[in-house]
This record gives C-alpha cells, sequence and structure tokens, in this order.
C-alpha cells in the first residue's frame, strides 16, 4: 500500500463515511459542485451531509460553512470541487480538521501541465505523509450501493441499481458513459470508482480493497497504465484464484498498439511493446482481458452467475438448426469441446423428443418445440457426467411460449451448479422472456456468438483457477562468475559482451552450450576447429555488430582445416568492408549444431515492468512471424510452461507430420534459468538467445548464437 499509516481497511473512509464535506458545493445548478452533493443528498446517503462555500450560506437547503474547519463535528470524508490553485492550503484544513479519507473531483493538475503536475505532487506527499487516502484528483468521484451507505458521490447523472459487481475507471468520461449503459442492461453495481490521476490510491489499492469487500463478487477495470504492475500480479492472483472467496477480475487495457514500444537493438527489445507486457501481466495475475466494453458487461452478466465448468465441454440445446451452427462455430473457435452425445443420452432424448429432432450436438428440438421439450432435454443434458454446461438457443417463433420456456430455464438452472447460458435471438418478442431470466439470474445474450464467447470465458477462467500450483525454481548456478564477467565489461565501458562472455554468462547459469572458441587470426581458427572436431561454424566476433548475418558475419559447415582459415579470411574481409568502423576481435569459431526446431528466448530490462522475458518460434524470422509471449521475471514452472504453450506455432513443438515432440520439459527448464539470471543479474539490459536449437523428448535442446546488452 502507498499509504504510510498501516490500517486493517484504509478505504473505509472512502466508501463507508459517516459523514461527508463537499468543499465546494454550489447553488448553480450547472456547477459540478451542485451535481455532487444534490447527488449525495436525493441518493439515500445514511450519514451526514456538510456544504462548505465562503459564497453561500445554503445549498439545497442545507446550511453551508465557509471552511472544513468551522464544522462542528468529525468529517469522516471530504470531497474537493475546488480551483486547483487552492486545493493544497484545503488538503492542509483537512488535515487539520482530521479528516480520514479525500476524494478530489477537481481538474487542473498534471493533465494540464508541469505547473498542475507540481500541484498533485505536493498534495500526494501531504496524503503519504499524513495518512490519508485520497482519490483523484480529477475524476467523477466514487459510489457505494450498499443500501447502509448509500453513497453517490460523483457527478454522474444517476444512482446505478444495487449490485455485485465493482467497477474501477480510470477515465472519467467513460464512467458517465458505462452508468448509462449499465442503466439501459439493467446491470447493477457495488461500487464504482473512478481514479482519475491516480495522485495516492491507484489500481493497486483499490482491488485490495475490493477483494476483501463482501459486496462484491466481480471487479470490472477500465485501465491506460499500471502504476504497480508486479504487485498488481500477486494482488490479481490472489484475488481471482486463492482466496476462499474467489473474484472473478475482468479489465480492458487502452492503448493495443506497439506505438509505445521503444527502438532497441535486441529481438526482445523491439518485440515487446507495452501492450504485450501488460497482456503477460494478466496472464500471470489471472485478470481476463477482454477488448471492448460491450465484452466486458457480457462477461460481468455470465461471471456474476458464479456457476464455473469443470471442463470447457459444452452442450448447446435450440429450437433453431441455424443458430444451433453459428454457435457451434463460435465454440470451437473459442477454444471450447463440443460435447459428445452418448448412445445412452440420445436413447433418452429420443423418448422425449419428436423423430424429426437432431440427437447430436447441437440438439435441435425443432422449431415448434415448447417448454416441455426444452425442461426434458436440458435435465438429460446437465445430468450427464460428461457435458458441464449449456449454451440453450430460442428463437421466436409464432407457436413458441416464450415466458413459459424462460420460466423453465430459470429453475432447472438454479437446480444446478453447472452453468447454463440462454441465447433468446432477438430484443422485442423475446423482451418478456428475458426479463424472466433476468429475475431468475441466468445470463442472456442476443446472439449465439455472444453466448458461446461467454461460455469460454468462464471456462478459461474455471481452467486457471483449477490450474496445479506449482513452486519457482532455484538452481544451482555460478552467480560469482557472471558478476565478474558483467563487471570486467563495464570497467572498460563496454555495453555490448564479445561472443566468450556472452557464452560464460549463460555456462554459469547452466544453460546446454555447444563447444566454442574465438580466435584473432585465421589460422588459430583453422586449428581451433581441428580441436572442436568439424563441422563447424564461424562467426564475426565484434561488440559493434548485432546482428552478425546482415554484415555477412556467419559461415556455416565447415569441413576442414583449410575451408575453416580461408572461409575465416573472407569473412573478415567482407565484414570489414561493410563495417570498417568496428571493433574486430576475431572470429569465433563454434561446434555446429544438429538440425532441430528453432525457438528464441529472451530479456528486457524495463523501467515500469522490471525484468521482460520473451519465448517464442526463433530463426531469423522472428520479427516477421511474431509469434512470441511475454512473462514478467521472476516465473513459477507453470509459468514457464504456459509460455511454450501460448504461442500459436506450439504444434510445431508438439510435433506434427509425424515428427516426435520437442523436450518441453528442458524449454521450460532454459525458459527457468533465464528467469533466475533476470533476476539474480539486473545489469543485463537486454538478452537474446536465437536460436536455441531444440531436439526431441528427452534429447535436450543447445544455445547456438545469443547476445547481451547491460546497462
Amino acid at each position: 500500500m502507498k499509504n504510510d499509516t498501516p490500517q486493517a481497511k484504509p478505504l473505509d473512509s472512502i466508501f463507508k463515511p459517516k459523514s461527508i464535506a463537499v468543499i465546494g458545493a454550489s447553488r448553480r445548478e450547472s456547477a459540478v459542485g451542485h451535481a455532487v452533493f444534490k447527488n449525495i443528498l436525493s441518493g439515500g446517503y445514511k450519514g451526514i451531509i456538510y456544504p462548505v462555500n465562503p459564497g453561500a450560506d445554503s445549498v439545497l437547503g442545507v446550511r453551508c460553512y465557509k471552511s472544513i474547519l468551522e464544522i462542528p463535528d468529525p468529517i469522516d470524508l471530504a470531497i474537493l470541487i475546488v480551483h486547483a490553485q487552492d486545493s493544497v492550503k484545503i488538503f492542509q484544513d483537512c488535515i487539520k480538521k482530521g479528516v480520514k479519507g479525500v476524494v478530489i473531483i477537481s481538474a487542473g493538475f498534471k493533465e494540464v501541465g508541469a505547473e498542475g503536475a507540481k500541484l498533485e505532487k505536493e498534495i500526494a506527499a501531504l496524503a503519504i505523509k499524513h495518512g490519508i487516502p485520497l482519490v483523484g484528483p480529477n475524476c467523477l468521484g466514487v459510489i457505494n450501493t450498499d443500501p447502509t451507505v448509500s453513497l453517490n458521490a460523483s457527478f454522474g447523472r444517476t444512482m446505478p441499481k444495487q449490485g455485485r459487481i465493482s467497477f474501477v475507471s480510470q477515465s472519467g468520461a467513460l464512467c458517465t458513459s458505462v452508468l448509462d449503459y449499465a442503466k439501459g442492461a439493467n446491470i447493477g453495481f457495488s461500487k464504482f470508482i473512478s481514479m482519475g490521476n491516480k495522485a495516492n490510491i491507484t489500481e493497486l489499492e483499490l482491488l485490495e480493497y475490493l477483494g476483501e469487500d463482501s459486496e462484491t463478487d466481480v471487479i470490472l477495470m477500465y485501465l491506460e497504465d499500471l502504476s504497480h504492475p508486479r504487485e498488481m500480479i500477486d494482488a490479481a492472483r490472489k484475488i481471482s484464484g486463492e482466496d476462499a472467496h474467489l473474484k472473478p477480475i475482468l479489465a480492458i487495457k487502452s492503448g493495443r498498439t506497439l506505438a509505445g514500444a521503444k527502438a532497441a537493438s535486441s529481438h526482445t527489445g523491439s518485440l515487446a511493446g507495452s501492450d504485450e507486457v501488460y497482456t503477460a501481466i494478466f496472464a500471470q495475475g489471472g485478470i481476463l482481458r477482454v477488448d471492448t466494453v460491450d465484452e466486458l458487461f457480457d462477461y460481468a452478466k455470465v461471471f456474476s452467475s458464479r456457476k464455473f465448468p469443470k471442463s470447457n465441454r459444452v452442450a448447446i440445446v435450440t429450437n433453431a438448426g441455424g443458430p444451433g451452427i453459428m454457435a457451434t462455430d463460435s465454440c470451437v473457435r473459442h477454444g471450447l469441446q463440443m460435447a459428445e452425445i452418448s448412445d445412452k443420452l440420445k436413447a433418452e432424448l429420443k423418448k422425449v423428443l419428436p423423430s424429426t429432432a437432431a440427437l447430436t450436438n447441437p440438439i435441435d428440438l425443432i422449431g415448434d418445440a415448447q417448454h416441455d421439450r426444452y425442461d426434458a432435454a436440458l435435465k438429460l443434458v446437465l445430468r450427464d457426467k460428461h457435458i458441464d454446461g449449456a449454451i440453450v438457443i430460442l428463437t421466436p417463433q409464432a407457436m413458441t411460449d416464450i415466458e413459459e420456456i424462460a420460466h423453465t430455464i430459470g429453475r432447472i438452472a438454479t437446480k444446478h451448479t453447472k452453468p447454463v447460458i440462454a441465447c433468446f435471438m432477438g430484443i422485442v418478442d423475446v423482451s418478456a422472456g428475458t426479463k424472466i431470466l433476468e429475475d431468475w439470474k441466468v445470463p442472456y445474450y442476443k446472439f449465439p456468438e455472444s453466448a458461446s464467447k461467454a461460455f469460454a470465458a468462464i471456462s478459461k477462467y474455471s481452467a486457471w483457477v483449477r490450474r496445479p500450483r506449482t513452486i519457482r525454481k532455484e538452481f544451482f548456478v555460478n552467480q560469482t562468475e557472471a558478476k565478474s564477467i558483467i563487471n570486467k565489461a563495464n570497467r572498460e565501458g563496454r555495453k555490448y559482451l564479445n561472443a566468450e562472455e556472452t557464452f560464460g554468462i549463460l555456462h554459469a547459469y547452466g544453460f546446454p552450450l555447444l563447444a566454442s572458441t574465438t580466435c584473432d587470426t585465421p589460422q588459430k581458427a583453422a586449428e581451433a576447429a581441428q580441436k572442436i572436431g568439424f563441422p563447424v561454424a564461424l562467426k564475426i566476433s565484434s561488440p559493434d555488430i548485432i546482428h552478425k548475418i546482415d554484415v555477412g558475419g556467419i559461415r556455416l559447415n565447415m569441413h576442414s582445416k583449410d575451408e575453416v582459415e580461408k572461409e575465416s579470411k573472407a569473412l573478415l574481409e567482407t565484414v570489414q568492408k561493410k563495417m570498417p568502423q568496428a571493433k574486430i576481435l576475431g572470429v569465433t569459431v563454434q561446434k555446429m549444431a544438429k538440425k532441430g526446431r528453432e525457438v528464441i528466448l529472451g530479456l528486457k530490462r524495463d523501467a515500469q515492468f522490471g525484468p521482460i522475458l520473451m519465448f517464442g518460434l526463433g530463426g531469423t524470422y522472428v520479427e516477421v512471424l511474431k509469434d512470441v509471449t511475454f512473462r514478467i521475471a521472476p516465473i513459477r514452472e507453470l509459468g514457464a510452461q504456459n509460455m511454450i504453450h501460448s504461442i500459436k506455432t506450439y504444434k510445431i513443438l508438439e510435433g506434427t507430420r509425424g515428427e516426435k515432440p520437442a523436450d518441453l520439459n528442458k524449454l521450460a527448464e532454459c525458459i527457468e534459468r533465464l528467469s533466475q539470471l533476470a533476476v539474480e543479474c539486473p545489469e543485463i539490459a537486454e538478452l537474446d538467445i536465437n536460436p536455441l536449437m531444440t531436439y526431441e523428448k528427452s534429447k535436450g535442446c543447445v544455445v547456438v548464437d545469443a547476445r547481451i546488452l547491460i546497462s
């Protein structure tokens, strides 16, 4: 926590205040200060509210005070709607008054420039020094629908209905739209928080608070950046996958482009855009990332039901073939498995359905289906131990008893722990039915694709919760040797390590290496090749040359001393001609690696995120294919395995067309060793192992080439 004063629930003063002072409350109806005060007053707030405005005697019939210091009673929460220039002095008055929490709604801080940033920094320092949690500035405010509090301390147009979803947003403008959307969709909230500039309280503190909040079941977030990314992983993992009362976390992260990625010399550096790192953070924390607000609330509905499948086998029950096929396609596309309808289940379905019904999956009840067919089919489907949940589709036809079917689905769904998702296609004709589904708390959607995506989301979350718990391995390494190499380069003022130094660090950390040595003449290279054993590869050794292949600095499959001497000389001449300013150390002679499948391991140290690990398909096309994945170090065993499984071309490693699977265990071990290296050697700024040649199961892998940049 950023707050220096340890408290059991430090944000209760924000969300459960017994008294509030609205500093800047206004009689002018167009003013924000009027809207906030009116919302608190008319929202049924259960505490005491005090308007503060030196230029008014009363606001909305409530006596007004000139200053918070004039209020005779204790104040839990102060809401500031004042000019930014006045905010520091007023915050100091709040400190004198003994206020326990502050929300600054006013704008005019870091979002407007240096002067505003200075004011914001000063207020943040006061908040930390005096242990006063501060939300904002430049925010919409906060809402708590708990009827024992009933607090709408915002300038939104409406108080949302009570629910068990909490929403945290970095955008105040989005908040107003979401409140309106939720009202139209009949979605309720427990807490609704606009963070604003996050001068003191950030998404981390709010997440931790909501994780302990008994009124919250699902947490939704809109984020533009993270203030504490590494701590966020630990907090989110605990809330969404380890606490007794698990709470799914769903998030939108804006800015899904590579535009923010910094230029870097390594593959890892150039591929590790901020968006990919956020994806990694969400994956490690068990946060489900979504793309749109529509999707966020679509998923929130199904997560609010708190029914999660044991696996990903889904059955579809429908009264129309076309929508059933659409749902099937979408289920498969989003990683669900269409449940097998056993012969036993088919026989049971045959007894209760007409002969024209389709008894495979999707189960088509035929267009004239009434509630009795839905009742019989859905009960049988949910009873089958090989089916983990159901999507029930209804298209409104002239003979369809929509409302009774809705009641039937609701009654059956409440009796089962397996998830049931309804898809009532349309808006007007099915409206009475969807209202009934809502009353039964059955999640429903307008179209099959939305229903299948929602089921896929809860299936993915359920799999994450049920994942095996693994530890973070600690390998026996020679950290002293690695540090010695790094320190030597630093003393000499070098940022790039030469080949021998790079392989020396990898050797110290137990990576599998090929025999190699660097020689300063072609003749010595030929002698070294003889000792290593043919065939060998030749590579230019220069701290100034990062991509050797681009300057003709690699020769492969040398089979004799004469060939090595000749090609070494030619290689040196070619490179010196192309890069006359480069410092040439010589030629690295390396044992040729046997053919295998090429992957890349990488490390980039980021000022905000710390050490970032990369894994993907390697070789010369890595930046073209960009089939890579990222994680924040350190990682656990399962994290390394997930990195391997999550690339699109994983099937190449798994083995295709008669190929045997790659040695995935050794591959995972290399990723874990890289994670340990990243943590223990913070001087390493960037590292690429490309390619790491991996062989079939139990045959291991070997580093073919690597480079290291130190800071």
